[in-house]
């Protein structure tokens, strides 16, 4: 399959001709326009400092169903004590910095670089992107980021100082998703650690048929406020481990 070179015209190529590793398009920026729009289509920028921005849409995608969420019994536990206390959209840039530092401070790549950083705060700014954070007294110990549209959530990036913090942050956001009626979770590509909580493998064609639906529900614009009582609440999973 050919990667296809994005002009200034706001458009991209159909995410069925994305190459079989998911890769789409080459180039375009980071425009608010240009992200939600992409977001719309089931694609999303993932690129490295060094390189053009890259658009992707794998084949198959890791989503998340908000109920589906597995709380295990060591999770429990923690959530139980009441370990972290449970913000929104309080440190967004400082959620967004950390998730890079942590990546670049175990010695891995990152895509979340300065352009990212700055598009992404516009999204915020414009109250479409939202943070959860988990706070061990008046420090952030993890937390996670992503853009919403409609009943969809697209996970962009999570962090962990300590254990279990970042856990606890996806706990409380699939939560309120499921409380609030959110269909899913875009969690993007796949990895083990998302598996073991809850994510699974569906097929783009069924990914891009769900995210339709989702788009036909009003987005909710501007901050969150996910109350702690939501963990105790929750109506998702739970399972022995």
């Amino acid at each position: 399959m050919p990667v296809f070179v994005l002009s200034e015209a706001l458009q991209f190529p159909p995410p069925r001709l994305a190459t079989p590793e998911g890769l789409l398009a080459v180039g375009g920026d980071l425009s608010r326009e240009r992200l939600l729009l992409a977001y719309r289509q089931g694609i999303f920028p993932w690129y490295s400092d060094d390189e053009p921005i890259l658009w992707w849409s794998p084949d198959p995608r890791l989503v998340l169903y908000p109920r589906e969420l597995h709380r295990s019994r060591s999770l429990e536990k923690v959530i139980r004590r009441g370990e972290f206390r449970i913000t929104t959209d309080q440190a967004f840039e400082t959620v967004i910095r950390e998730c890079a530092a942590v990546r670049i401070a175990g010695g891995e790549g990152t895509w979340i670089v300065p352009d990212m950083i700055r598009a992404y705060g516009d999204l915020h700014r414009m109250g479409v992107a939202h943070s959860v954070e988990a706070w061990i007294g008046p420090r952030l110990a993890g937390g996670l980021y992503g853009v919403s549209l409609g009943s969809g959530f697209f996970g962009e990036s999570m962090f962990a100082r300590e254990a279990n913090a970042s856990k606890v942050a996806l706990t409380a956001l699939a939560a309120y998703l499921a409380a609030e009626g959110f269909d899913l979770i875009d969690c993007q590509v796949t990895t083990g650690h998302l598996q073991r909580m809850g994510a699974r493998e569906i097929p783009r064609d069924r990914y891009l048929k769900e995210l339709r639906r989702c788009l036909q529900a009003p987005t909710r614009v501007g901050r969150w406020n996910i109350s702690e009582a939501i963990l105790a609440e929750s109506p998702v999973k739970r399972r022995r481990a």
